[in-house]
C-alpha cells in the first residue's frame, strides 16, 4: 500500500436525508434535489478534471428517484456502495426492519448491476445487529465507525460495556472498518438548518485548514495511512465549497507518494494482506 491514501466519498442522499426530520417541507426537499441537479454534475466534473476515483454511497430511494444521475456516476467509473434504502437510522429500527431496509437497498443496487462491497450507515451509527447483517450479506467493508483515524481495523461484534461494567470485548468482524470522523464530514461544517438548529455556516478556509492539517500529520507520521473524507453533493456542490475541495485535492496531490483510491480498493488490498 502506498505511503498515504486519500479516499473521497460522497453520500448521495438527495431527498431521503430530509425525511428523517420531524417536518419535511418542500424547501427541504429542494435542497436534496440540488444535490442531484447541481451537486453531482459538479462533483463528477471535478473528479474528471483531476482523473480521480471516488466512492458514492447511495440510498435505494435516491437510485429510484434520480436514475440518470446514478448512471452518470457509474459511467464515470466510480464505486457505488450501500447507504440504506431510505436513510433511516438503523439504531432506531427493529432487527426485522433493518434487514428489510438493507435488502431493499440491495435490490435497488442489483437493478443497476451493482453488488456493493461496502456499506455506510445513514446516521454514522449502528444497531446491535448491523455488523452481523453486513457479514451475512457478504460486505467486505463498512465506513461508519470512528475507533481509529488513519488505519482501517476490524470492528468488534458483541462488546459488553456499561457504566457499571468495564469493556468486555467481543469478536472481530469478518469485514474491515475504514473509519471516518465528523470533522471530515461536510454536513457537520456546512449544512444550515432552522429546526433542529444547526449553524452550518463555516467558512471554507476553516474546513480546509482542518482537513489539510490532518492530511499533513498523517503523511508525516503514519506509514500507509488512509484518510476518508465524507461529503454530500447537496453540501459540497455549492460553488465556494467545491472550490475548497479542489484546493484540498491540489494540496494532497503535491505530497510525494500520495494516491487517491476508492474504499473498495483499500478493502481488497487489506484482504490480500
Amino acid at each position: 500500500m502506498p505511503h498515504s491514501t486519500v479516499c473521497l466519498s460522497f453520500d448521495f442522499d438527495a431527498l431521503s436525508v430530509w425525511f428523517g426530520y420531524p417536518h419535511t417541507t418542500p424547501s427541504m426537499l429542494s435542497r436534496g434535489e440540488y444535490g442531484a441537479r447541481v451537486g453531482v454534475p459538479r462533483v463528477l466534473d471535478l473528479l474528471r478534471e483531476y482523473d480521480l476515483p471516488a466512492t458514492f454511497f447511495i440510498p435505494g430511494h435516491t437510485i429510484e428517484s434520480f436514475p440518470a444521475e446514478v448512471e452518470a456516476i457509474l459511467a464515470a467509473g466510480h464505486e457505488v456502495a450501500h447507504h440504506s434504502y431510505a436513510h433511516v437510522d438503523p439504531s432506531q429500527q427493529s432487527p426485522a426492519e433493518e434487514r428489510a431496509d438493507l435488502e431493499r437497498g440491495l435490490a435497488a443496487l442489483a437493478r443497476l448491476g451493482v453488488t456493493p462491497a461496502g456499506f455506510r450507515s445513514p446516521s454514522a451509527d449502528m444497531s446491535a445487529v448491523t455488523l452481523t447483517l453486513l457479514e451475512e450479506y457478504g460486505f467486505t467493508y463498512d465506513s461508519s465507525l470512528m475507533a481509529d483515524d488513519f488505519r482501517p481495523y476490524r470492528p468488534r461484534i458483541g462488546d459488553q460495556v456499561s457504566q457499571q461494567s468495564p469493556l468486555a470485548r467481543g469478536r472481530d468482524a469478518a469485514l474491515w472498518e475504514i473509519p471516518l470522523c465528523f470533522e471530515f464530514d461536510d454536513w457537520v461544517h456546512f449544512q444550515f438548518n432552522f429546526n433542529p438548529y444547526r449553524n452550518g455556516t463555516s467558512a471554507p478556509s476553516k474546513v480546509l485548514e482542518i482537513w489539510t492539517a490532518d492530511l499533513a500529520w498523517m503523511d508525516e507520521r503514519v506509514d500507509g495511512g488512509v484518510l476518508t473524507v465524507a461529503m454530500h453533493p447537496q453540501v459540497i456542490g455549492r460553488a465556494h465549497r467545491i472550490a475548497m475541495l479542489a484546493t484540498f485535492i491540489q494540496r494532497a496531490l503535491a505530497l510525494p507518494g500520495l494516491r487517491f483510491a476508492c474504499l473498495s480498493d483499500i478493502a481488497r488490498e487489506l484482504a490480500a494482506g
